[in-house]
């Protein structure tokens, strides 16, 4: 696989609003699923797929805690990608002139 493989495999797996807002809802700490299926109110089976999608895209880690499954941001450098779309859609709105 070769580097532009994996951003476009990261860039696909963070274009899916679900998924983005998981990986913003996981950037302060690392989370169990039972703590995300209540903050976005998905389906179980929902919230395992976009899970699954994170972590092969190599977003995401997890780690099973008692009985829980903890999921938390495995790349540093997303918290500053983020940042800089963020900083991008502004910029993009600025532009627009209203």
């Amino acid at each position: 696989m070769n580097p532009e493989d994996v951003s476009v495999k990261i860039f696909k797996a963070l274009g899916h609003p679900i998924r983005l807002q998981i990986v913003k809802f996981l950037l302060g700490e690392p989370r169990c699923v039972c703590e995300i299926n209540r903050h976005f109110e998905f389906s179980q089976a929902n919230t395992s797929q976009h899970l699954k999608i994170l972590k092969e895209a190599g977003i995401l880690e997890n780690r099973k805690v008692g009985v829980e499954m903890h999921y938390s941001v495995k790349l540093a450098g997303i918290e500053a990608l983020l940042a800089a779309m963020d900083d991008t859609v502004a910029e993009f709105f600025d532009s627009l002139n209203f």
